[in-house]
């Protein structure tokens, strides 16, 4: 079976996970560093917006995968792939140390919820034939 919608988001949460990877790999290079963070608050930040990547993007992926399968229609999906990728973007701008609020955080976040609430949604129609 060929997931065509969900591996067009794949390819680009792929890139936005290397880039993330990247800047963390970098600043561990710069410092010397193999693991932990030495108490370097920009590496820290580095790491936390990595995996805040790391702890949505696989679950939304997952379900985008099920309601694909399942027949869910190319406008749930769009949705929820957009909402993840756009959510992903701005996120890592406003997760700082010093301003846990950042809108660009919360944005981003958000839009990570409300891709898994549209995937839900689409899944549970999915489920009873609605």
């Amino acid at each position: 079976m060929n997931f065509p919608i969900t591996s067009l988001y794949a390819v680009a949460l792929t890139v936005i996970f290397l880039l993330l990877w990247i800047n963390v790999s970098k600043t561990r290079s710069a410092l010397s560093l193999s693991i932990g963070d030495a108490g370097n608050v920009d590496l820290h930040e580095r790491i936390r917006r990595h995996g805040n990547f790391v702890e949505w993007v696989p679950m939304i992926l997952i379900l985008m995968v099920l309601a694909e399968g399942q027949g869910a229609g190319p406008l749930w999906l769009h949705a929820a792939g957009a909402l993840t990728v756009a959510g992903r973007i701005l996120h890592p701008f406003g997760l700082r140390a010093n301003a846990p609020a950042h809108p660009l955080r919360i944005i981003g976040n958000t839009a990570c919820i409300l891709a898994m609430v549209v995937l839900a949604v689409a899944l549970t129609l999915s489920a009873f034939a609605l």
